[in-house]
């Protein structure tokens, strides 16, 4: 439930931006703009939240998401208009999509992802890389040692 409440979060703010920047400004038809959402929609939800964000952090998913959504807007104005520059509008597009996904990845990162390690056999899925620490400075087989020099320190 939690993913499809974040994708229809994500379809009905991108149907408004995209309609308002491609469809009132631009003058691309309703059906138009519906399909360029749905197909950038469920791509970035797939490759830029589920993938990219909860390995990288906002930044980068965002950044992902703004090339993302460059591509896919521009392929597809470019295939359902016939006027000859689409790349303007599918760059300003893109810069909407990528401001509303900076602020769609902290919601995603804190409602949608889990965040807890999800263990796989013997080991976490989040390595953490720590060493031991003790107060031993010998080994237990050289313990007379240990105590034959710690006699020499006392009698000096």
């Amino acid at each position: 439930m939690k993913h499809v409440t974040a994708l229809a979060i994500k379809f009905i703010s991108s149907l408004v931006l995209l309609y308002i920047l491609l469809g009132v400004i631009y003058g691309l038809s309703f059906t138009s703009v519906f399909l360029i959402t749905m197909v950038l929609g469920i791509t970035s939800y797939l490759i830029g939240d589920l993938l990219i964000l909860p390995r990288t952090n906002n930044m980068i998913a965002t950044f992902s998401d703004f090339g993302l959504a460059l591509i896919v807007i521009w392929v597809m104005t470019a295939n359902l208009t016939t006027n000859q520059n689409t790349f303007a509008i599918s760059l300003i597009s893109a810069l909407g999509i990528a401001l509303f996904e900076l602020i769609f990845h902290k919601y995603v990162a804190k409602y949608v992802i889990d965040e807890t390690p999800k263990e796989v056999g013997h080991q976490s899925e989040i390595l953490q890389y720590q060493t031991e620490a003790s107060e031993e400075l010998y080994p237990e087989s050289d313990k007379n040692k240990k105590k034959k020099m710690n006699d020499y320190i006392k009698s000096t």
